[in-house]
């Protein structure tokens, strides 16, 4: 029986690599001493195969990359150190097998085909993510095989079910995995940074290494996605898959080092695995308090929001389209507005279609298909599934009437929408969006939607809305 014996959190600037950084790599002369010590603590493991996640391989909203040929190449040529190449023998029985069980979980996985890369310049070489740790590891030790994962953009929660997927292939192969979780922290630590300042970046750095230091995954799981997006961070979602695969294991941690250089977070741990815990059944726990959670929203559902719910979800199951139904408000039945449901899983956004004004009978009418059409024609997403509805959190607004502006002075994130028009092209931003902090930023979106160029003369328009929640 197999078993993940070791599991690490591992940064990937390539600067660090001697060939790369030629001397500047002393910036990050912590993160150098780090990640060496962890190369000898996997040295000393003398793991038979290495799995390593990154978030800078092919990167999909709901599908992940796992490296399928047979060797795995890569080196630092983009980065000025061509000569530093790497290859390594990929372990397809336990990618095989990884691909199997999250099949059974209903999570999509496994390689690309050849003119799918090439048609959206896919690289199926090892990424930096991958590559700068495995430079130090293979400095030290060698004839191990490896397995090679990307991220993907699915709810936390997936991506850590995903990591118990892993952690079950492994079960079935006699093999000591190490498992190496690649990811920076913030990218936005000071003004000089790659990314900008954001006082957010501090902020996640901290919490994440007291999370890591404490085993606190229920923490991880549960941030915010607009605070990492804020705070602009890259390895959450590889950390994450790493704490799946060690779901229900008495687990030790020690963080070897954390430091910002750059304007960006570094930090190098060590997560020692011990016997099986159930107490250490995290997704058990979560998935419970999310069942609980999930009943007080449902007990505490207006009427508008009740009403979106129940359309998509007779859609969903039934395949027809509800009819309005007795008992609702007056001002649903005698009243006409344009709507927009938006649609939630897991905190990430599902769905999200509208109209700015009002195209049915009245306001119940005007929710029904809104709904629907989030749920199913969303072209950002694929249609919902029957085992997704119990995971939903719906939110309705109905939009009041609109008034031009001649200045984005006259608009206020929280208390006004926004829509830009340019001839037929139109884009329209309701208010008090998470993320959208200024009108700048608001305006901008609304454009980026529309297909306007900043460049262009456009029209604005204000307009407010009821949230029901």
């Amino acid at each position: 029986m197999g078993r993940i014996i070791s599991s690490y959190i591992f940064p990937h600037p390539p600067l660090i690599i001697p060939e790369v950084g030629k001397g500047a790599e002393s910036g990050a002369s912590r993160t150098v001493e780090a990640v060496r010590r962890a190369a000898e603590d996997i040295k000393a493991d003398r793991p038979s195969t290495i799995i390593v996640t990154t978030p800078h391989g092919p990167v999909f909203q709901d599908y992940i990359y796992i490296s399928v040929s047979e060797k795995l190449t890569g080196d630092f040529g983009k980065f000025g150190g061509g000569s530093v190449r790497l290859s390594f023998e990929n372990n397809i029985d336990l990618v095989n097998r990884i691909i199997r069980h999250a099949k059974e979980e209903g999570i999509f996985a496994g390689g690309v085909e050849d003119s799918i890369a090439k048609k959206y310049k896919l690289s199926k070489e090892l990424d930096h993510g991958a590559m700068v740790p495995l430079y130090f590891v293979d400095k030290v030790y060698s004839g191990f095989k490896l397995v090679h994962i990307a991220i993907a953009g699915l709810p936390f929660l997936e991506l850590y079910k995903f990591g118990m997927c892993i952690s079950k292939a492994v079960a079935e192969v006699d093999e000591k995995v190490v498992f190496l979780a690649s990811g920076d922290l913030s990218h936005r630590l000071s003004h000089d940074g790659p990314y900008g300042f954001s006082e957010k970046g501090k902020e996640f750095d901290e919490m994440l290494v007291k999370s890591v230091k404490e085993l606190d995954i229920e923490r991880l799981l549960e941030v915010d996605e607009s605070f990492c997006e804020s705070a602009g961070e890259c390895g959450l979602r590889s950390f994450l898959m790493m704490f799946g695969a060690l779901d229900g294991y008495s687990l030790k941690s020690e963080v070897y080092s954390y430091e910002g250089p750059f304007g960006v977070g570094y930090s190098v741990a060590r997560i020692a695995v011990g016997g099986i815990e159930p107490e250490r059944e995290i997704f058990r726990k979560v998935t419970e308090k999310n069942r609980r959670k999930m009943e007080q929203i449902r007990s505490n559902e207006d009427p508008y929001v009740r009403l979106a719910r129940e359309a998509l979800e007779t859609y969903v199951r039934e395949g027809r389209i509800i009819e309005v139904p007795e008992g609702l408000p007056p001002e649903m039945l005698s009243n006409k507005a344009g709507t927009f449901v938006s649609i939630k899983k897991h905190g990430q956004l599902r769905g999200c279609i509208g109209t700015t004004g009002p195209t049915r009978a009245n306001i119940a009418e005007e929710i029904i298909y809104n709904a629907i059409s989030s749920g199913t024609r969303d072209p950002r997403f694929d249609p919902v599934e029957k085992e997704e509805l119990d995971q939903l959190v719906y939110s309705v607004d109905v939009l009041g009437e609109t008034e031009p502006i001649q200045s984005i002075d006259e608009l206020d994130v929280v208390e006004y929408g926004v829509i830009v028009r340019a001839g037929r092209r139109s884009g329209l931003l309701l208010p008090n969006l998470e993320g959208v902090d200024t009108p700048e930023k608001q305006v901008s979106i609304a454009l980026q939607k529309a297909g306007i160029s900043p460049n262009e003369k456009y029209s604005m328009e204000r307009f407010k809305v009821v949230r029901h929640k």
